[in-house]
């Protein structure tokens, strides 16, 4: 039995093809793994340190001379308090009041760069614990009581991610905030949430996590500062609160009640702006 005798070609073209499989396959590969799917941004996920990429959202504040009112809250037994700057920023005199028609006088410490201011009075009540370095993320509830309109209530809100706030008017200024969907508030208060500014946000341990400054009412948004902005008010002020711990736990189902005990024990305080 005889085979057909191959062409020459056919010959070397098959060794050159065995060659060539040999080196590839001899040929370092030192891939590296597929990358991670993007991070969704969706309830759970953590958020980042703020960044100049923040989406911003602009603020109109109205330059006027008329007396107003926000939230104070205290940080320290020894009558160290937190507000929001704008509510105090040009005050002839500010006070927190401790009753109705009864105030005592305050003073701001320190020339805070962000959205936080200190003050201080002679003799304080018991402070709220603030959260160390927490790690937020989208999705987590906060509780904000104070004195919307004037009056006592709190809302509850859950949090969205950060934005840079852009303030035109008096006292202007530009700065990281964290941002919160509206998802609850005290029956009966309609309309807009002036005089919560200044207002301790509080997750559901009881911790103060940022400071109330701003809305936005047809968002259904509320922005609180960032806790750094917070924190370094403090420093800058040269006070200490009165350190890390934990509160009482609040739920949606108990954050009235919880707010109205805040209030009641003047921990959470309504502060007035007043002419000279």
């Amino acid at each position: 039995m005889h085979f057909p005798r191959l062409p020459s070609w056919l010959i070397y073209a098959a060794i050159v093809a065995a060659l060539l499989i040999a080196a590839i396959g001899r040929r370092e590969r030192a891939n590296a793994p597929p990358p991670p799917p993007p991070v969704p941004g969706e309830a759970g996920v953590p958020l980042g340190p703020s960044s100049p990429f923040d989406p911003a959202v602009v603020v109109e504040v109205p330059d006027n001379t008329r007396p107003g009112s926000g939230t104070a809250f205290s940080v320290a037994d020894n009558g160290v308090w937190i507000t929001a700057k704008h509510v105090v920023e040009g005050c002839g005199r500010i006070a927190i009041v401790v009753a109705d028609g009864r105030g005592v006088a305050a003073r701001i410490l320190g020339q805070p760069s962000g959205d936080a201011a200190v003050l201080l009075t002679d003799g304080g009540a018991p402070a709220l614990p603030l959260g160390a370095a927490p790690t937020l993320r989208r999705g987590d509830r906060a509780f904000s009581p104070g004195f919307p309109q004037g009056h006592a209530g709190e809302t509850t809100s859950r949090l969205l991610g950060r934005e840079t706030l852009i303030v035109h008017g008096r006292g202007a200024r530009r700065e990281p905030v964290l941002v919160w969907a509206e998802t609850g508030r005290t029956d009966g208060l309609n309309g807009t949430l002036a005089g919560l500014s200044g207002a301790p946000a509080l997750d559901s341990s009881g911790r103060v996590i940022g400071v109330t400054v701003a809305e936005s009412p047809r968002r259904g948004r509320i922005y609180t500062t960032a806790p750094e902005t917070m924190l370094d008010a403090l420093t800058l002020s040269g006070q200490r609160a009165a350190g890390y711990a934990t509160g009482e736990p609040i739920t949606t189902d108990n954050y009235g009640r919880v707010a109205d005990g805040l209030r009641r024990d003047l921990r959470v305080a309504q502060v007035v702006c007043l002419p000279k």
